[in-house]
Parts: structure tokens; sequence; C-alpha cells
């Protein structure tokens, strides 16, 4: 693995010796994200917590500035990946809008100089600014990425930003409505994915909520969607626990047991099977993979779920040559 990032000394002792960082991304002080983990009940003066959830506050000038894009570009090609994961995009909220302007352009570039063949996966996160949201995918970057991992407030925001389906909710009434997800997934890979008309990169999405997952790839794209879906619930429920294997009395199913496919068109009705879990359907051209998650009821682990859920699945993900 190669990682190209702002890495300080604290950081360096951390990481595993399979991880070869270059010595252009070594720092002399550690950027910090301080992360502040709460339970469902907890109080905090007047306040009570309805859900277990965090605050994350960050103090990261490097990765705010996309300092290390040019590192990683040169790094590539002595490196040779299998596949390139970016992720970060979000840091740039604080920047101004010329800085944000031209770094998306710069990173639109980069991908452009990745080898033909070498899927390109960017992990979106939490942001509060619609223009920078609206940047990221009018400006190019996701016609250049092969693959998207987000979660339930993200895909609504990024709805929100470009006017998508269901963009009037304000937010999720509890667990998100599947066939709302899916309406969402399938404008995304239409408006923006690969196809006959449209010169885009971008054929699969991992969405990840609490209670479920689901793959959407444009078809002839990829395989293996069933393995990867399913893998990627299982780390969900085995990294929170932080147990090697789903520890049964330790984890509860709280998936919805049916739903339709769809509100924007007449969808199907699906009733999940418990012998077979993974659901799937189909709609124009796109398949989407739908498998409840085993969740872990008193979490030890929540950070950096989304990251090993959506590396998870793509390790089990099979990319098909581009023809």
């Amino acid at each position: 693995v190669l990682l190209c990032g702002p890495v300080g000394p604290k950081l360096h002792e951390l990481l595993d010796d399979n991880v070869f960082v270059p010595p252009e991304s070594l720092q002399e002080v550690d950027e910090f994200h301080l992360i502040l983990e709460y339970q469902a009940g907890e109080e905090w003066g007047r306040l009570k917590a309805p859900h277990a959830n965090r605050f994350i506050f960050s103090h990261d000038l490097s990765n705010g500035a996309m300092n290390m894009l040019e590192v990683f570009v040169s790094s590539l090609e002595e490196f040779q990946p299998d596949l390139v994961v970016l992720s970060g995009l979000h840091m740039m909220e604080g920047q101004s809008k010329e800085l944000q302007r031209k770094r998306l352009l710069e990173v639109v570039s980069s991908i452009s100089d990745i080898p033909t063949g070498i899927p390109v996966h960017l992990e979106l996160a939490s942001m509060t600014n619609k223009e920078l949201m609206r940047s990221i995918m009018h400006q190019q970057v996701f016609p250049a990425v092969t693959s998207l991992g987000l979660n339930e407030q993200e895909l609504l925001f990024l709805s929100q930003a470009a006017s998508g389906p269901h963009s009037s909710l304000s937010s999720w009434n509890g667990i998100p409505d599947v066939g709302m997800v899916s309406d969402i997934l399938f404008w995304i890979l239409k408006e923006h994915g690969r196809s006959k008309s449209r010169a885009s990169d971008l054929t699969r999405i991992h969405f990840h909520t609490l209670v479920y997952h689901i793959l959407a790839t444009v078809d002839g794209h990829w395989a293996n969607q069933l393995a990867a879906v399913a893998a990627g619930a299982r780390v969900a429920g085995t990294q929170a626990c932080a147990t090697d294997t789903i520890d049964a009395s330790r984890v509860s199913l709280r998936a919805p047991r049916e739903f339709m496919t769809s509100h924007s068109e007449a969808g199907s009705k699906i009733v999940i099977n418990p012998n077979e879990p993974v659901a799937e359907w189909h709609r124009e051209g796109i398949s989407f993979h739908f498998t409840p998650v085993l969740v872990c009821k008193d979490p030890i682990r929540t950070v950096g779920l989304g990251d090993a859920i959506s590396a998870e699945g793509l390790f089990y993900s099979e990319v098909r040559p581009r023809s």
C-alpha cells in the first residue's frame, strides 16, 4: 500500500510495515483530528442524545490545501498500483472559492494522468458547502473517477446541492428509505456515469448507512457485486464491535424486511429472504445489490467505518477491462 498524505512522526510509528510512505509525505509535526464520540442517552447539560454519534474537529492544514496531490501523482509511476483511492476533498471547505476551484481542476488533471485501466475510487465525507459539492460534481471530478463511496448524509446533501431526486427532503427521518436512496443513486449514475453518449468513467457507487448497504453498478463494468456488498456489511459489524468475526450475541438486525425499489417510478416490492439476504434489482442498465447489516449493539469503534466498508467492498469487487 502506498500512502500519500501528510504523515507526522506519531502517525508514522502507528502505520503497518506494509504501508509505504514517500519521503516527500513526511512532516516534522503531525496534523490532528479530534473525535468526540458519545452514546445514545448521554447528557450534556439539558441536552440528551437520541442516537450514538460523534463530533469531529480537524486541525489539518496540509489536507485542507491538498498539499500531497503532486507527491501522490509523481509516486504512481514507480509504485504501479492496481487501485487508486482518493479522499479528503471535503477538507477544502475552509479554503477560498478560488483555491477550491484551482485545486479541483488540478485533481481532475492528476486523475487523468493515472494510466487507463486502473480504477479510481473517491470516498466522500460530510460537507456543508453546497457550492463545493456542486463543483466536485460538475468540474469533471465525478466523470474522472470509476467509483464512489458515501453515506446517507452525503447522498442527500449531494442531491440537495444539485436539485436531484427527493432534494426537498431536509433530512432523513430515521432509517433512510431504500426507494429514495435507490432513486438518488440511479440519478447520479444516469447524470454523471458512463453511457453511450457520455465519456465518463463513473460506473459504481457503494452506499452505506447504519442498517443496510447498496452497491449500484452500470451493467457490463463490474462483477462479484454480491460478495462485495456482503463483505462490506460484514466488516461493518466486526469493525464496530472490535471482533475478528461476527458475534451474534453482540449484533442486531434493524434493516427493513421489505421495501419499494423506487419512488420516482413504479418500483417493485422486495421482501428480504433470510436465507439469501442480498437482494438484487435492475433499472435501465443499472444493477442494485442490497444487503442488511448486522449492527453492533454497543460499538467500540465507529471512526473509519465508512472507509473500512468501502475498502472491503473494493477488495471483493472485480472490475472488467474497458472495451
